[in-house]
């Protein structure tokens, strides 16, 4: 995700090397000044939690959800859902009781393996105890109908988030607590799953979504699109997006189909920047790995903000009337990490910002060469907002701009730490190892020191977690 006033900020950086205006919206902290690495505790399954530090109301112990089919007839007008949940997942113990995230929305009935099912509601978690217990290893089906108007959910930072009406059209953007405001989750990036979406909608509107399109079903009022993700997802990358869009087609490397839904006018400048996305991620695919997914493309509507959503990324038509090529890059490298790569823990989220936020800056230096690169570098290390370590944000700081810009500056010290060659075999040692599971980031500064044969605590230690931006990286 990328915040509109930073991204102008970094914009800013990258034509002219100016010293960084003050950001009154972006908090300080004081976070722990000691190098900590939180484990993920080990919970009963009953617990309703996988123990997230900053969230953690958010995520569910004792299963893991192999694949979601949500069937979603939606009426924009009235803003009203009607839907079906089928969650297949695994038993990892024995379960008397099935916690997922679920906030709002009427519930028609629950099942489990076609059996009706008992179920209460508690401060955003929907609880199903089921006719008997399930067993440990099996795998079963829940499902749950539901209607309602969806309501999103505030965020600090955001705004609202979740399933957004707005006016002409439904937006979803979840990150990092959203899903559950329109379909049951294990909402945490923890449990990652495949997913069909089955979205139904009036004519003439257009309903994108991640994966692939596999049909359209038209009748001569509605629309059925089936979308697929075959490769795992978080359950807040999910997006629905319904708005009489246009939509055009590229390849990218390989054949990649590269889907853009544009819901907004655009000038010819704008739609340039898009039409590089080929090149991006065969920029990407050198510098990492192969492209992670299925497809990709970006949904570009009207939004303060731009959001990583899995192998369709929602961009702010704002962000490609400025900085254009720079947003492109930064949404299209989560899908490496941060999607690909997801958190086993949201305070490491460093991880995903100061990554993208570097390899955008990267591609600024493929395109433009090593003196605008330098001055993005040198003008991001005078930041007035850097004083907070990227390491440990709270929740109120989870988008600080110091998780984006120090997390960045932070890689490109450890560049200059161990030299380019082993710098970028870390990056695609630490990509293969954990490419569709979770890290944290213990995870990579194990791959940086096995790669580089260095003991590098200090050096994380200060740029990570001690209060207090260190001396400045001279290559």
């Amino acid at each position: 995700m990328i915040k509109k006033q930073l991204l102008a900020l970094l914009f800013a950086l990258a034509i002219s090397g100016c010293v960084l205006p003050q950001l009154a919206s972006l908090p300080t902290a004081t976070p722990p000044p000691t190098y900590v690495v939180t484990p993920m505790p080990t919970l009963p399954p009953t617990a309703g939690s996988l123990g997230d530090p900053l969230f953690p109301q958010l995520g569910n112990a004792g299963y893991a959800v192999d694949h979601y089919t949500l069937d979603l007839t939606v009426d924009v007008a009235t803003n009203t859902l009607t839907s079906t949940a089928t969650i297949r997942a695994q038993a990892d113990l024995t379960l008397d009781r099935l916690h997922l995230d679920f906030h709002g929305l009427t519930i028609e009935e629950v099942t489990i393996d076609g059996e009706s099912a008992v179920y209460t509601r508690e401060e955003g978690e929907l609880i199903i105890e089921p006719a008997a217990p399930i067993a440990a290893g099996h795998l079963f089906t829940a499902t749950i109908r539901y209607f309602g108007q969806p309501e999103p959910q505030p965020l600090a930072m955001l705004g609202e988030i979740g399933w957004l009406h707005m006016g002409e059209g439904i937006l979803v953007v979840s990150q990092p607590t959203g899903a559950g405001t329109w379909f049951p989750a294990n909402d945490h990036p923890q449990d990652k799953a495949t997913y069909t979406l089955r979205i139904t909608v009036p004519q003439p509107y257009v309903a994108a979504s991640n994966g692939l399109l596999a049909e359209v079903i038209e009748t001569e009022t509605e629309r059925t699109y089936v979308w697929e993700v075959i490769n795992p997802m978080a359950s807040y990358l999910a997006t629905v997006a319904i708005y009489p869009f246009e939509m055009n087609t590229q390849a990218g490397p390989g054949g990649l189909p590269i889907l853009n839904f544009i819901g907004v006018e655009l000038p010819a400048e704008a739609v340039a920047a898009l039409e590089r996305t080929p090149e991006m991620i065969e920029f990407l695919e050198t510098r990492i790995g192969p492209y992670p997914f299925e497809s990709y493309g970006a949904i570009v509507v009207d939004l303060h903000f731009s959001l990583e959503t899995q192998t369709r990324s929602i961009i702010s038509r704002g962000h490609l009337l400025g900085p254009r090529e720079e947003v492109v890059m930064h949404e299209l490298a989560h899908q490496w990490f941060g999607n690909s790569l997801s958190l086993a823990q949201w305070q490491d989220i460093w991880l995903n910002e100061g990554f993208a936020t570097y390899l955008s800056w990267l591609w600024t230096e493929h395109i433009h060469g090593p003196e605008v690169f330098d001055n993005i570098v040198r003008a991001s290390y005078q930041a007035p907002f850097l004083a907070m370590p990227p390491g440990t944000p709270s929740a109120d700081t989870l988008f600080h701009g110091s998780v984006y810009v120090r997390g960045a500056l932070t890689l490109h010290a450890l560049r200059v730490q161990v030299g380019d060659e082993a710098f970028f075999e870390i990056l695609q040692t630490y990509y293969a190892r954990y490419r569709d599971s979770h890290v944290t980031t213990a995870d990579f500064i194990a791959v940086a020191e096995e790669v580089s044969g260095q003991s590098l605590a200090d050096f994380f230690q200060s740029w990570l977690y001690t209060r207090g931006v260190p001396p400045f990286p001279e290559r």
